[in-house]
């Protein structure tokens, strides 16, 4: 009878499993367990972080660093006219002074002479109204130094930052010519129905003040309402207070019409200021 010899395998260990063949393969075997040194080191050492933290195995976006604000001082130099922020204030302005400069040094006979030549009055607005109502508007009744000569140089400068120079000489015409129109043709009525002499359609009417005081008026508008209120209750005490001394009706009457006629502009000066604001002009 054949006998069959029983022979190991070749390599016992080959096929066992880990629990048969007796080897540990606990991490405290593990490859960086033989050099703990080593494994340490590379947990210490900073590694390049990406845009996103991983937290509990997910990752987490990073935090959106807080603006810091910084304290912004006022630009007191916009108070006051430039050639390129406001080239319709400064030059304007620069003629002014240099009108009121001529006539505080001419002789005054030649002035009063100038100043008739442009009057506003009923006689030169019937017979040549257009060179009148531009020329009127060179002088500054009380000279360079007057309130409405000061309120022009600020008014205007912040009305043309805000809306532009073409705009800005819009509401001035509106208020000068609608003021002198409202206060000249009822005289020009009051006279033809005999109520006023004929020697009131000769009387002197100059200045820039009807378009200072729509400018005001339209530039009240742009304001924050903290300081466009007080602008306009104090500007119309003044207004009122001229009228109870009564003494230049005519001028004391267009002055609270003109300032009507810029705050009636509100709608359009408003709608053009958010026209010009994405464009940085304001």
């Amino acid at each position: 009878m054949d006998r069959t010899v029983p022979t190991a395998p070749a390599d016992a260990t080959a096929t066992a499993p880990p629990e048969e063949t007796g080897l540990d393969t606990s991490p405290a075997h593990a490859p960086d367990a033989c050099f703990p040194d080593v494994a340490g080191l590379l947990d210490g050492m900073p590694r390049q972080r990406s845009g996103a933290t991983a937290v509990a195995g997910r990752p987490r976006e990073a935090a959106t660093p807080v603006p810091v604000r910084r304290f912004r001082a006022p630009r007191v130099w916009r108070l006051f006219p430039t050639p390129t922020g406001t080239p319709f204030t400064f030059g304007y302005g620069a003629v002014l002074a240099a009108v009121s400069f001529g006539s505080a040094h001419l002789d005054p006979a030649l002035v009063h002479t100038l100043h008739q030549g442009s009057s506003t009055d009923v006689a030169h607005l019937v017979r040549t109204p257009v060179p009148v109502l531009l020329t009127s508007a060179l002088w500054i009744a009380g000279g360079i130094l007057s309130p409405y000569a000061v309120a022009l140089l600020f008014v205007l400068t912040a009305l043309e930052r805000r809306i532009g120079g073409v705009r800005a000489v819009a509401v001035f015409l509106l208020g000068h010519v609608g003021a002198t129109l409202a206060t000249e043709v009822p005289i020009g009525v009051a006279v033809l129905a005999g109520h006023l002499p004929a020697s009131s359609l000769h009387r002197l009417d100059y200045g820039v003040s009807f378009g200072v005081a729509a400018s005001l008026g339209a530039l009240a508008g742009l304001l924050r309402p903290w300081l466009r209120w007080p602008l306009l209750a104090l500007f119309a005490w003044t207004l009122l207070t001229d009228l109870l001394a009564f003494t230049d009706p005519l001028t004391d009457w267009g002055h609270p019409i003109a300032l009507l006629l810029g705050v009636s502009t509100w709608p359009l000066v408003r709608r053009w200021h958010r026209a010009r604001r994405p464009l940085g002009a304001d």
